[in-house]
Order: structure tokens, then sequence, then C-alpha cells
């Protein structure tokens, strides 16, 4: 019988998030932190748990067959696989940043000075398009102390809440990229792998769709439910069930979860009573 082998982070955010979505998708697996390999007890999944530098090659080379990888790293490693899904989590941006005390005047600020950073390629690249010649210090790991040690006058790294930034006296001048997480794939997949992953993309998008949408409840006067109905975005038509009490009826319906805030107002001045909104697990379309 065929498998999919999937690669994910051997430990840090990114694997805690990968096994939740692949637990979210109903996915079950036997003993993950014990072991650099597990498999899936309902589904013809084995999980590789590899170092996060590694990943993209063992996609191209066939050792895993999809991988859970965040996109800064695809950037800067260029391997040749395909990104079939963003995920949504991880998501972070590499960007450029100097010590508070510097009055910043723009990229050229970087030409003939030295840059610390674990993304020399990404670096370069944004440099090259900027026409600014600078010298790329890579190190591993501790960028941000670079600047206070006199090892590099600015860094590229990461950056997520600003907060490590911020301890290490260091601001944020110029986004190189947005990342997140995205499910990658080998390009040569069999013909039952590829059955395997249209499997697994069907409950992962049923996932995501329901972490994209809520289900509201709502009393309203059947003599303004149309009314009502005209505000909703949801999907299709709404349900409507009769109430107990002689007039009224509760409106069931699915929106978007930024939506329901921009229309609330005018639900409320329509005559909706009693909203409740709840969180939806899955949704199928």
């Amino acid at each position: 019988m065929s498998k999919l082998k999937i690669a994910v982070q051997k430990s840090g955010r990114l694997n805690d998030e990968s096994i939740d979505l692949l637990k979210s998708c109903g996915i079950h697996i036997d003993n993950g932190k014990d072991q650099l390999k597990a498999s899936a007890s309902n589904f013809p999944l084995d999980v590789l748990y590899l170092r996060n530098g590694d990943i993209p090659q063992y996609v191209e080379d066939g050792v895993a067959d999809i991988a859970i990888v965040g996109e800064n790293l695809l950037e800067e490693t260029e391997n040749d696989i395909e990104t079939v899904r963003q995920l949504g989590f991880s998501k972070c941006k590499l960007s450029l940043a100097v010590p508070k005390e510097v009055d910043y005047p723009g990229v050229e600020f970087f030409e003939g000075k030295k840059i610390a950073t674990s993304y020399p390629n990404t670096l370069k690249k944004f440099l090259a398009k900027n026409k600014v010649n600078a010298d790329i210090h890579v190190i591993k790991g501790s960028v941000e102390i670079a600047p206070n040690i006199g090892l590099a006058e600015g860094i590229c790294d990461l950056v997520s809440s600003g907060s490590t930034l911020f301890k290490n006296g260091l601001k944020e001048t110029d986004l190189i990229l947005k990342s997140q997480a995205v499910l990658v794939k080998n390009k040569n997949l069999t013909v039952e792998q590829e059955e395997l992953l249209d499997t697994l993309l069907f409950r992962l998008d049923a996932v995501q769709k329901g972490k994209k949408s809520k289900y509201a409840l709502m009393n309203v006067p059947n003599d303004k439910i149309e009314q009502v109905i005209q505000l909703l975005p949801g999907m299709r038509s709404p349900t409507v069930l009769p109430l107990a009490e002689e007039g009224w009826s509760s409106v069931h319906t699915v929106i978007g979860e930024g939506e329901f805030w921009e229309i609330i107002d005018q639900l409320k001045a329509a005559g909706a009573e009693g909203i409740l909104i709840v969180p939806i697990e899955k949704m199928v379309l």
C-alpha cells in the first residue's frame, strides 16, 4: 500500500503547529515526540522529524514526499520543490535592522558596511536589487547581538513580534519578505501518492475554512427576517427556524471571521437580538 512521508521540524514552534494541524485533519501520530520517524495510526502517512534547514533538500531528493516549512527557508535554499498550500501559521518577516540611535536614511546606509545574517542568499538578492554593495557576515543564531559587539553595523533576520530587536537595542528598517508556513511536495510523486495528497488537502482545506469562518445564530422578529438576511454575507441562504415564542425565529448562518464586526450594528438596528457567534472546527463545502 502506498504511503506519504511528511517532513516536519524536529522541535520548536513550527513542529507544534504542524502536528496540531495534522491532528485537526483527523490524523493520529504515534510516539511522535520520542523518535525521528513515526507513523499515523489511521492514515497512510509517516512523519519524519528533521532539522529545519535540511527539509527542503530531503523533499527535492525524494527522502520525504511532502513537508511543512517556512517560506523564508524556501527562498533561501531555492530547492526545486513545489508549494501546494499556504497554511496561515508561523507568520513572520525577514527584515533589516540597525541600532536604534542610527539616523537611517535608507538601504544605501549599508553601502560598504557589514550585515550579520543567517540568510545570506536572500539578503544578497535584496542588496543586488537595490544596487548596494555590503559585506555579508554569516552567523548561526543570536544574530541580534552582532551590532552590540562590533561585528556588524546591522542585521538581517526573522522578525515576529519585534520584542527581540527591542531588547537588543535595534529597530527594523527594511522589509525583505513576508513568510508563513507552507506545505510543499516533491515534483515526482506517484499517482497513488498524489491521490493521498489530494485526500490530505481536502481535510486541510476543511480545517482552514473552519478557522476563517464563524457560525452565527440570532433571534429575529418574523417581520424583520428579510431585512436581516439581506445584511448577512454568509453561505447561500441562511437557515430560519421558528422559536417557541410566536412571531420570532432563529436565523443561522456562516460568516467570515472579520465580517461580523462590520455588520453587527446593522443587524441590531434591523431587529436581531441574542446574537451568538461560535467557532467552527471544520467546514466542508
